[in-house]
């Protein structure tokens, strides 16, 4: 494919760095880079390397490959990251001393760890949590016993973001001993909501062996466990579960306990009545709603008409969080293909690329997508050809 122009480039960052409203010496300031830099850059006089076009899209908080397409930069620090994961989880449950940093400061990098993973950054994931990981760690064995819950609760929220770096680039192992390490971390807390937030998560080691059956045992056992829904946190962690339950019931081919569960999670989503983020997941009416078209696919080709029923009706607020939106229409996109609707599932692909370029590239359906529509149309528009070589596709 061939590459970017310097211009091309140019005209992405001025117009990402209008859009912030930023002025160019704020942008270089931001990213850390000369004033001068930024000029060229803008009027194509520069092409950023690698390491300043990635201080430039975190400045502009956006990803790399907005502003230049197939950037692979990313990947290949995220991949460079996984050995650093795996060696700082390494006996976690032995005390290795006192953490860096304090409790404030360590659960205000928390929170925006967090917000990485919702905003499907798994390159800032990559880079920071390795090291946050390492004093969470540390701080669970020397918190006074008054904190103790408290850092229980950021070390499991820590490796879930971390297990999102893993799992969603086929670290399938590694995602299997973070969510041992949250596992581990919420019987620590003795927090019977933190335990069912753990539940959601660890549903992905049945997903990556596709052991529906076994892995819906483990969803209900959970929802046996979890605490009434007296609270909208209880309810919201209940109905999480139940949006879960579907899929993989979908998935088993078990219709009839897939939309049971379904019925269940919609009841607790107007409980619930605002969409928020809930020990650390999402869920309100519109994650049901994403629920409601990922079960329609994972059923099959056969359901395809409920499934491309769901978009006519509605579609994902820009409010919902990026990696939640992305895949929704990766999903979709699917749909569509199975539906001969090609062009519609060529511009679904794009919407989730445009929401969460990192989900939407390392998502295996998406490059499955891509990969037959360029099968069925080898002839067509530069774009899809584009488009299949930057998710690898082709």
């Amino acid at each position: 494919m061939p590459a970017d122009s310097a211009k091309e480039v140019g005209e992405r960052v001025a117009a990402r760095r209008h859009a912030r409203r930023l002025s160019q010496p704020q942008l270089a300031g931001a990213a850390s880079v000369s004033l001068a830099m930024i000029r060229a850059i803008e009027r194509g006089a520069r092409n950023p390397s690698d390491s300043t076009l990635e201080a430039i899209a975190t400045a502009l908080r956006v990803d790399p490959t907005q502003l230049r397409t197939g950037y692979t930069g990313t990947e290949r620090r995220i991949h460079s990251a996984l050995p650093a994961l795996s060696a700082v989880i390494t006996g976690y449950d032995i005390p290795q001393g006192a953490p860096g940093r304090g409790p404030g400061e360590l659960a205000a990098a928390v929170a925006e760890a967090a917000a990485w993973r919702l905003a499907a950054q798994y390159g800032r994931i990559a880079e920071h949590v390795p090291a946050l990981l390492h004093d969470a760690i540390r701080y669970v064995h020397t918190a006074p016993v008054g904190d103790h819950a408290a850092a229980t609760h950021m070390l499991a929220s820590l490796a879930r973001t971390a297990d999102a770096v893993a799992y969603k680039h086929g670290a399938t192992d590694l995602s299997a001993r973070l969510i041992d390490l949250m596992r581990w971390a919420a019987d620590q807390a003795g927090d019977p909501l933190l335990k069912a937030s753990v539940a959601y998560v660890r549903t992905e080691t049945f997903f990556a062996a596709r052991a529906h059956a076994p892995g819906l045992v483990a969803l209900e056992q959970a929802l046996d466990e979890a605490p009434a829904p007296t609270t909208r946190t209880a309810a919201a962690a209940r109905g999480a579960l139940h949006m879960r339950a579907a899929v993989i019931a979908a998935r088993g081919g078990n219709v009839t306990s897939a939309d049971e569960h379904l019925a269940h999670a919609r009841a607790y989503g107007d409980q619930v009545a605002t969409e928020g983020t809930y020990l650390g997941t999402s869920f309100g009416p519109d994650s049901v709603r994403t629920h409601e078209l990922a079960l329609a696919v994972s059923l099959g080709q056969d359901h395809v008409d409920r499934a491309l029923k769901i978009p006519t009706e509605w579609k994902p607020p820009a409010t919902l969080p990026a990696e939640r939106r992305s895949g929704f229409y990766i999903e979709l996109a699917r749909a569509q293909l199975w539906g001969g609707l090609h062009e519609h599932a060529f511009e679904s692909l794009k919407v989730a690329r445009l929401a969460a370029p990192q989900h939407t590239r390392e998502h295996p359906w998406a490059r499955e997508v891509a990969a037959d529509l360029r099968r069925f149309h080898r002839s067509d528009a530069e774009s899809l050809t584009h488009f299949a070589e930057w998710i690898g596709a082709i």
